[in-house]
């Protein structure tokens, strides 16, 4: 079993970067993807960014190429860095992990969760 806890977050000006971290707890070695969510009130969850644990591929969302960036940091710990935020980029934001080759950005895929972390452009 996996933990895993997010941490940063916060509130931002329109054009401001944050910067988002995730750290996993338990059997870390298994995990092959690592990725952030996020989601607004009435909205489904969608991916943001993923990361192969090992070779290190990413996939973004259309909507944050170019912006935000996914790395792994360590064995399981993933930052997202976030530049040139906007208003839209406003919700709560979930790291997952997996043990199994999955779609990166499909949410229904990964079995671990984090407790989210808000983040509000305004």
């Amino acid at each position: 079993h996996v933990q895993l806890v997010e941490s940063g977050g916060g509130s931002v000006q329109p054009g401001g970067s944050l910067s988002l971290s995730c750290a996993a707890a338990g059997d870390t070695s298994e995990l092959r993807f690592m990725a952030w969510f996020r989601q607004t009130p009435g909205k489904e969850r969608e991916g943001v960014a993923s990361i192969r644990t090992t070779g290190g591929a990413t996939y973004y969302h259309d909507s944050v190429k170019g912006r935000f960036t996914i790395s792994q940091n360590g064995p399981g710990t993933i930052s997202l860095h976030m530049n040139r935020l906007t208003p839209e980029d406003t919700a709560m934001y979930y790291c997952a992990a997996d043990s199994r080759f999955i779609r990166p950005l499909a949410p229904d895929e990964y079995d671990y969760w984090g407790q989210g972390t808000q983040v509000t452009v305004s």
